[in-house]
């Protein structure tokens, strides 16, 4: 379904460009030491940038309790949210560069409507421990705080933070339904990107999926989020903005053909993060979670 709203918001902002001294590094090691260049694309790839919790997030970073976890299979310590109190538990997976108070106005909403929701730093991001990760610390972290916090009801998942959800329902996570926003889908296809994005040979990325094969002796497409969803047979929402500049709104699609009980809600102007923030968005997300409950 198309969003149909009165109020037409602002066009989202241009994403900020990789500084030139970023890539001119990437470039010489290219050109005199192809195996260096591999592992640095490698080490930009799987370190986030940290950003400054903004002041919208102040309310719920204040008002949850939080809790500092050692998630043992990663012996990485993570930060852990726990916002409201209620027996009814949603998770709520940030993406990558975001925070666990990133959703904090679909938080507020859920708490609104009798609602708890648990959300955490993942690994090298806010207030967690390390420097660098991958999506396979969001699948473990998320698996762990299951274990501790849950059950859940229903999971939200941003980005990064969506594909990891339907991967740790693929891998056991019961939840009555899925919500997934800004999802990616294809790993190649987010290498090809990033590769494209630090002006680096697109030579490149067969070497990095070579190093992360030998790393967890998988294929990194395995994690894609349109492979997971077909052993995801719940209701599952997918939402995604037809301008996102980060993620192609071509993802949601065929996550949603690859789901049983998939739907999308196809937004506009609303970006790849200033969808969160959207009472539209957060309304049908409600409905969603409300309907036949």
């Amino acid at each position: 379904m198309k969003q149909n709203k009165p109020n037409t918001p602002t066009k989202a902002k241009n994403i900020p460009k990789i500084p030139r001294s970023v890539i001119i590094p990437g470039k010489i090691l290219q050109s005199i030491a192809p195996s260096l260049a591999t592992k640095y694309a490698i080490k930009l790839f799987t370190t986030p940038i940290t950003y400054k919790t903004p002041e919208r997030e102040q309310t719920m970073a204040k008002s949850a309790k939080k809790k500092m976890i050692l998630i043992p299979e990663l012996n990485k310590k993570i930060m852990v949210y726990t916002y409201g109190y209620s027996k009814r538990k949603v998770l709520l997976v940030h993406g990558w560069s975001g925070r666990g108070t990133q959703m904090y106005k679909i938080a507020d909403k859920l708490l609104e409507n009798g609602f708890m929701t648990i959300s955490f730093d993942a690994p090298a991001h806010g207030e967690s421990e390390g420097k660098s990760t991958m999506m396979t610390e969001f699948i473990t972290a998320s698996n762990y705080i299951e274990k501790k916090y849950g059950p859940f009801e229903y999971a939200i998942g941003h980005s990064l933070g969506g594909m990891t959800v339907l991967n740790n329902i693929k891998q056991g996570l019961t939840v009555k339904k899925a919500i997934i926003i800004g999802a990616g889908d294809i790993i190649t296809d987010i290498f090809n990107v990033f590769v494209s994005k630090i002006e680096l040979k697109q030579k490149i990325v067969p070497k990095m999926k070579g190093y992360f094969l030998k790393k967890f002796g998988e294929d990194v497409d395995n994690y894609s989020a349109s492979l997971a969803a077909k052993e995801v047979k719940i209701p599952t929402l997918i939402i995604h903005d037809e301008e996102d500049r980060e993620v192609p709104v071509s993802c949601a699609h065929n996550i949603r053909r690859n789901t049983e009980q998939g739907e999308l809600l196809i937004t506009k102007r609303l970006g790849h993060t200033r969808i969160l923030k959207d009472d539209f968005v957060i309304d049908t997300i409600l409905k969603f979670i409300k309907r036949n409950t």
